[in-house]
């Protein structure tokens, strides 16, 4: 009989680090199984999911919405911003419907276990019901905020509410009587003793939790987690282009800038932007490069990372040096940074894929999963803190990577085949015992 496995958690495809993610699950899945498996989906993204092409049997939504990206839809469907009165108003709907929906689900697993189709998300609680393993699939599912970024408001109920959501699906999948194993993640930090409880509730109903960094792992083990703990690395060091980025560009380096807005002042966003402007203004001036902006995630809104990368190219002076390269699909991406000469990240993924690519990184952090990556390559000097980037510490560290590409580069090439290994085999000892 071939044995099915259900996939929760998956996040906006808008950003193409969740694609690569998938894509690498679902295809270490499929490599394990010699591809003789049922594979299904839980995301907020139905269609962006079934857009990406991955052969899934079934792409259904989660057990409870996670509002601001139910408003995030309606907002860019219906044109209006995250400033707006009227995206605070059905954020605070959505929170409140949370409640129903999680009653609703109480419901529906009472009538599951009578043996009556539910009339709540069926199709949803069908592909729980029949699978042989739930995976909670790889990112960074249970935290709140990013660990060099403030917490406001906002974004304590925003972390709270994924957080519900997700632990709400885990907590179902385990009533059904169903195995639940957490790819690697990135776990914490927390700030408050509600977001430590529902990650604890959640990494206890799984039985194995895979995390991809030394931080992440020590966050695990300082909470008790009952589960099987393993460190391992990331899943999107698995994803390949297949090809490289083609034509005689001569010397180039990629920019992959990136912010949380609402966690930073305008006055921050602005400083972080104008140091970018200048840095590779200067750089450029010294060295002749050719800059390529790209953008990773990308919605429409405001603050967005093509909106960064537009007004970075604005406050540059060396404009002709300078293209902006939008690709919505991750292998294209991912195909451009493999041709690069250096690459410039602020968000995690595009490191990531810069690295598996053997492409030396400077990495601007805001999160301790980029600190632990890093960590992990033996590139900690190749970080730079994202409340501390000023022209003259962007340029200096900008140069510091590029004069020692070449012996990085060798470095990589040596260490990614090992952590490439070492997901691979620490996949495979989760999934195959319950397959």
């Amino acid at each position: 009989m071939t044995p099915t496995v259900h996939i929760i958690h998956v996040g906006p495809m808008d950003n193409k680090g969740s694609q690569a993610l998938l894509l690498s699950d679902i295809s270490i899945i499929r490599e394990i199984t010699d591809g003789r498996v049922d594979i299904s989906a839980s995301t907020s993204d139905v269609e962006g999911v079934k857009a990406l092409d991955a052969h899934l049997t079934s792409v259904v939504p989660p057990l409870i919405d996670i509002p601001y990206q139910k408003v995030d839809s309606m907002a860019m469907k219906y044109a209006f911003d995250r400033e707006s009165l009227k995206y605070k108003v059905f954020a605070l709907g959505f929170l409140f419907f949370m409640a129903i929906q999680a009653a609703l689900s109480i419901f529906s697993i009472g009538l599951l276990k009578a043996g009556v189709k539910p009339p709540y998300r069926y199709e949803a609680f069908r592909r729980l019901a029949e699978s042989d393993l739930v995976v909670s699939y790889s990112d960074e599912n249970f935290k709140e905020t990013a660990s060099s970024l403030p917490l406001n408001l906002a974004w304590v109920i925003s972390w709270w509410s994924m957080l519900v959501s997700r632990t709400w699906q885990i907590v179902v999948a385990k009533s059904l009587g169903k195995t639940a194993v957490m790819f690697p993640n990135s776990v914490g930090p927390f700030r408050t003793s509600i977001g430590t409880f529902l990650t604890k509730l959640a990494l206890n109903n799984c039985d194995f939790v895979l995390v991809r960094e030394a931080i992440s792992y020590e966050i695990v083990k300082s909470l008790g987690i009952r589960s099987n703990v393993v460190l391992t690395a990331d899943t999107a060091l698995l994803f390949a282009s297949g090809s490289n980025l083609e034509g005689d560009f001569g010397l180039r380096i990629g920019v992959s800038p990136g912010i949380y807005g609402s966690s930073l002042s305008e006055k921050e966003v602005n400083k972080y932007i104008v140091a970018h402007a200048q840095a590779l203004d200067d750089f450029i001036e010294k060295y002749g490069v050719k800059v390529f902006l790209l953008p990773h995630f990308v919605m429409g809104f405001s603050h967005d990372d093509l909106h960064i990368c537009k007004r970075i190219y604005l406050h540059m002076t060396k404009k002709e040096n300078v293209q902006i390269i939008y690709e919505p699909t991750v292998r294209r991406f991912k195909e451009i940074i493999d041709g690069l000469d250096m690459m410039i990240s602020s968000k995690m993924h595009p490191a990531i894929f810069a690295a598996s690519g053997f492409v030396p990184t400077v990495c601007v952090v805001y999160d301790h999963k980029q600190t632990g990556f890093f960590q992990r390559l033996n590139m900690a000097d190749c970080t730079l803190d994202v409340r501390s980037v000023s022209r003259q510490g962007l340029f200096r560290k900008i140069e510091y990577v590029w004069n020692k590409r070449d012996t990085l580069s060798v470095s990589l090439r040596k260490q990614i085949p090992l952590l490439q290994a070492d997901v691979r085999l620490a996949i495979k000892n989760a999934v195959l015992p319950f397959l």
